[in-house]
């Protein structure tokens, strides 16, 4: 009997982390011209953005009971603990389905012990948290403790992100035609956090990207505690260019010394769409560092 941590691929954990715990990320279904693919097993990044860009029909849905099932069956049959740390209840309805499965599978295994957490974030904000229960596991970390840190990490996660392009908002329904129209004429990049519901919420209204970026790191600076001594989280829409350039800001600025990077996934970047920008840091100094070693 093992216990296994679990996460989903709208948690956008990097590669590097995912193959030195054994990470198993659950993927996100990608639906591209009515054919299915799978999150980061089927269909990466790279390739994703392009298709986005050449304007094909994508849809993305959340992963569903049967999924859930089919991914947590072996550990139930093997007897296996789990922890699986869940896409934001407030953007998806992944945390039902996962509960569904939950269900189904008590009445085979009544002993299956299954911990599901509504992270209330999204992307690399509840990445970060999952790379830093697996480090506690390692470290030694019991479960109950696992638990009531992710639980901490989850709460105290900052996100805020801003968009190149209005497009993608407008055909997601979270943009109204005539806001989007004004907003291209104007150049306005909203700035969206994830607010303490779990959902995605436009906050402020920038003219221009590079003020909008701006924008961005002094938030960090405003919400952002101990920002030295922790994981800076930064995600992009195949924009590697502007990543760097806001990281070297965050390094200026506020003296950013730990720093996490991804692409961001297919579920999210389907409703943003390329250049989306985002960065992910805790607004509290963890109770938990004595577990996490950053250097």
């Amino acid at each position: 009997m093992a216990l296994k941590i679990v996460t989903d691929s709208a948690s956008d954990t990097p590669r590097w982390v995912i193959e030195k715990y054994g990470l198993h990320v659950i993927p996100t279904p990608v639906v591209i011209d009515d054919k299915d693919y799978f999150d980061g097993q089927t269909i990466f990044p790279e390739e994703f953005y392009n298709i986005l860009r050449s304007g094909k029909d994508v849809k993305t849905y959340h992963i569903n009971s049967q999924m859930f099932y089919d991914n947590f069956l072996p550990y139930a049959q093997r007897g296996d603990e789990v922890i699986y740390i869940c896409f934001s209840t407030g953007i998806a309805g992944t945390y039902n389905a996962a509960n569904i499965a939950k269900t189904e599978l008590l009445e085979k295994y009544p002993d299956f012990d299954l911990t599901i957490i509504d992270s209330k974030c999204a992307s690399m904000g509840f990445g970060l948290a999952t790379y830093y229960a697996l480090k506690m596991q390692q470290a030694g970390a019991g479960k109950e403790e696992l638990i009531e840190a992710i639980q901490w990490y989850c709460d105290h996660m900052e996100h805020i992100f801003t968009v190149k392009t209005l497009e993608y908002l407008l055909k997601g329904g979270r943009l109204s035609r005539t806001s989007a129209f004004a907003g291209s004429l104007l150049d306005i990049k909203p700035i969206i956090e994830v607010n303490d519901l779990g959902a995605l919420e436009p906050i402020e209204k920038i003219r221009g990207r590079q003020k909008s970026l701006k924008r961005l790191v002094e938030i960090v600076g405003e919400r952002g505690k101990d920002l030295t001594n922790q994981i800076v989280g930064i995600v992009h829409g195949d924009d590697a260019e502007t990543m760097e350039a806001v990281k070297e800001m965050l390094k200026n600025t506020y003296g950013c010394r730990h720093f996490m990077d991804n692409y961001i996934g297919c579920a999210i970047g389907a409703h943003t769409g390329p250049g989306i920008i985002g960065i992910v840091f805790l607004n509290e100094e963890s109770p938990y560092k004595h577990y996490v070693s950053l250097d």
